[in-house]
């Protein structure tokens, strides 16, 4: 048995950059490797990401299923988006549960700092999660723009910014390599 960390600290990796969730992944991947028990979620996202079906071979690491299918913010109707409001406050809800009843050694919300400046999710609920968190649960949080009380609250930041993406010449997302 893998003896708990006393400290479990809070992650934030951020910025326009391509890598904030492979740098995550790599994380809880290291983490398992160790032994820890891993439990990801990933906000705005389908079950078909290709870290997904790779990472779900280790034994210690859990995903938590989101929606069959997802689409950008932009491209929701006002309707699509009070729904989504409702539908991640539960998930976070259900997840943080998890990771605090199952007795967890890492927790990786994925996109849940852009879910969160997308307006479809409340910030508070996340702050109120970090605060009353166990005390040996890591906590690891990606998306763009998170907003000063979470920079506050984090003990390690990291941005990674774009300097060139292939995006940028209308080259879309190639399976294996962005998604």
């Amino acid at each position: 048995m893998i003896e708990k960390k006393q400290t479990g600290l809070i992650h934030i990796y951020c910025g326009d950059g391509k890598g904030k969730t492979t740098t995550a992944m790599g994380l809880c991947a290291r983490a398992a490797g160790f032994g820890y028990r891993v439990l990801i979620y990933q906000f705005m996202k389908d079950n078909s990401t290709s870290e997904r079906q790779v990472l779900q071979l280790c034994s210690n690491i859990t995903f938590v299923d989101g929606l069959s299918s997802e689409k950008f913010s932009f491209q929701m109707t006002p309707e699509e988006k009070a729904q989504r409001r409702l539908y991640y406050a539960e998930q976070l809800s259900l997840v943080t549960q998890k990771a605090c009843q199952e007795n967890y050694d890492v927790l990786f919300l994925d996109e849940v700092i852009y879910t969160i400046g997308a307006g479809l999710l409340d910030e508070a609920l996340l702050l109120d999660f970090l605060q009353n968190k166990p005390e040996h649960l890591e906590v690891i949080l990606t998306g763009r723009n998170p907003g000063e009380k979470l920079l506050h609250m984090a003990d390690y930041v990291s941005e990674i910014h774009k300097i060139k993406h292939p995006f940028d010449r209308g080259l879309p997302a190639r399976k294996g390599i962005e998604r």
